[in-house]
């Protein structure tokens, strides 16, 4: 691979600025206004992939933003490496927390990155990491040294639950056939510590209404002597873990695959440090399920969190009113093998239960997502092992994350292939929030990491 590493080295300022031109644009998949600009942005990352040499690329329309497909076939009889990534991102919202404006980017040196890392939005959240890919294209094809056929699948609604990819997938079974697909939409634990997301945790997502009276009553008048929907949603939530921080629903721990004392104590040789973990987050102390660490209860165990709560008045000054509802949104991650809509059912019949007859529930069910675990053993998997450690000149680490990517287990159930999470974020990038930015350490390392995983992968399926 001299040469495709020649031509990277040689064009690192090239690519530099072609993703600039790639972050200006606000591809905001949540704003309905924005509608020009995913288009504009699904049109550069068509032309970004014919420029690196694809045999053919296209714009495949859905109801919702369109999916960018594109590949280079150069042997039926060779490995075909599918590569998925996302152009849309995030609102930039709040406006004002941003140190520089958020389609602007620039780089700045930060105490992680003192080489300096591109500010913008999109940076690493997928952008930056997804045009890894198109520029290792490029530099593999140009130097003559792609090894097998590539395809791009590119889509433009992951930030909005990838509405449109499960029909997309499960209409073009063979546009889309290949032997691996690989994913850069994932992070590692340190610039000099590299690793590969083997899990993702599943998710349940739920929205609760508890009714009391017919209107908001007087609380002078009334409290007392009628439910308080507030009140009774917060006993009822709080009763939904007990003091060990276990979870209460009947059945919800019945199918989660329990980790083996050897599999703990690998996943306990990643470093880390619960001092600087609290430090980070101005924590002075952690807390979640006992009996597990705290790496253990963010990646390997299933949670139940409140993600948002409201009710009553909540304007300027005081208004002494008893609400006539209450709401929250509620969050359940999931470990395998719990099965999303059995965990929804068991929360709404659980949750149903629970009510006193002095209020009306409704649970409604919003998205949810399969977790997924990826072998170690796969060649896929020893192929993106030898390419981490060729580039970093160690061995990575496989590591579970807390994260969910619902469309990796759709890729597996349709397209009967494993998923290679091949992330080289960091999680101090900031990504969702203000102030988002990327590596250009991690940028670069990740274009040069790439081609590495082809020659592996090629070799080892011989």
């Amino acid at each position: 691979m001299n040469k495709t590493q020649e031509f990277i080295s040689e064009n690192k300022e090239v690519f530099l600025s072609e993703l600039f031109d790639l972050l200006r644009i606000p591809s905001v998949s949540a704003d309905p206004s924005k509608k020009e600009d995913m288009i504009k942005t699904a049109e550069s990352v068509k032309q970004s992939l014919l420029d690196a040499g694809a045999d053919m690329a296209e714009l495949c329309e859905t109801p919702g933003n369109p999916i960018v497909y594109a590949e280079k076939i150069i042997d039926s009889a060779l490995p075909t490496v599918v590569v998925y990534g996302h152009y849309d991102v995030q609102p930039a919202d709040p406006l004002d927390l941003w140190d520089s404006p958020a389609f602007e980017p620039v780089v700045k040196k930060t105490e992680i990155h003192p080489e300096g890392a591109i500010f913008a939005r999109g940076a690493c959240d997928d952008k930056g990491q997804m045009f890894m890919h198109v520029k290792a294209f490029e530099a593999m094809n140009k130097s003559g040294e792609l090894p097998c056929n590539v395809k791009f699948m590119i889509e433009g609604e992951e930030e909005v639950g990838s509405i449109c990819l499960d029909a997309f997938v499960k209409e073009n079974h063979e546009k889309l056939a290949g032997d691996v697909i690989l994913i850069s939409d994932t992070g590692m634990l340190a610039n000099n510590t590299p690793s590969i997301t083997t899990g993702l945790r599943g998710l349940s997502y739920v929205e609760v209404e508890v009714t009391g009276p017919n209107r908001d009553l007087h609380s002078g008048l009334y409290g007392g002597a009628v439910a308080n929907p507030i009140n009774v949603l917060n006993r009822m939530i709080a009763s939904l873990q007990d003091e060990n921080k276990h979870i209460t629903i009947p059945g919800f721990y019945d199918k989660v695959v329990e980790l083996s004392e050897k599999e703990r104590t690998e996943m306990g040789k990643a470093p880390f440090s619960i001092e600087d973990y609290k430090a980070a987050l101005d924590l002075g102390d952690v807390e979640g399920e006992a009996g597990y660490s705290t790496m253990e209860r963010a990646t390997i165990r299933p949670t139940l969190d409140v993600n948002g709560i409201w009710g009553g008045y909540q304007g300027e000054g005081a208004k002494t009113v008893i609400a006539s509802k209450a709401y929250a949104k509620i969050s359940m991650r999931l470990v395998p093998d719990q099965d999303p809509d059995e965990i929804t059912e068991l929360f709404v019949k659980h949750f149903e239960s629970i009510a006193p007859d002095s209020v009306k529930v409704k649970v409604t069910a919003h998205h949810g997502g399969m977790p997924y675990v990826s072998p170690t053993d796969s060649i896929a998997y020893n192929a993106a092992s030898k390419a981490m450690e060729e580039a970093f000149g160690k061995k990575p680490i496989p590591v579970r994350s807390g994260g969910s990517i619902p469309i990796v287990s759709l890729f597996e159930q349709e397209l009967k292939m494993k998923t290679i999470l091949f992330g080289f974020g960091l999680d101090s990038d900031a990504i969702h929030s203000p102030n988002e930015h990327y590596g250009l350490f991690n940028f670069y390392k990740g274009i040069e990491t790439i081609p590495y995983f082809y020659k592996h992968f090629v070799e080892m399926k011989k």
